[in-house]
């Protein structure tokens, strides 16, 4: 259950962070769309903290595996 919680809240991270592109589209003003803006960013950031946090250490290696783009070399084999 405990689990379940931890995906929830990732996957309402991931909501809010999505959605802020289509405010624009759903016609409010230029200031409700900042503040609108802010509130998803701060409900965001919070909820993938939170998720991080029920989910462990190995949930964030995930994460942070999928997200690591690889370097591309100068074409030296040498080179790291």
């Amino acid at each position: 259950m405990l689990k379940l919680t931890g995906y929830i809240l990732f996957g309402i991270c991931c909501i809010s962070f999505l959605s802020i592109p289509v405010l624009p589209l759903l016609g409010f003003s230029g200031v409700n769309i900042a503040k609108i803006t802010v509130a998803l960013i701060i409900a965001g950031e919070i909820s993938f903290y939170l998720s991080l946090f029920i989910l462990g250490k190995s949930f964030y290696a995930k994460i942070k595996s999928k997200l690591k783009f690889r370097k591309t070399g100068t074409g030296n084999p040498d080179h790291k």
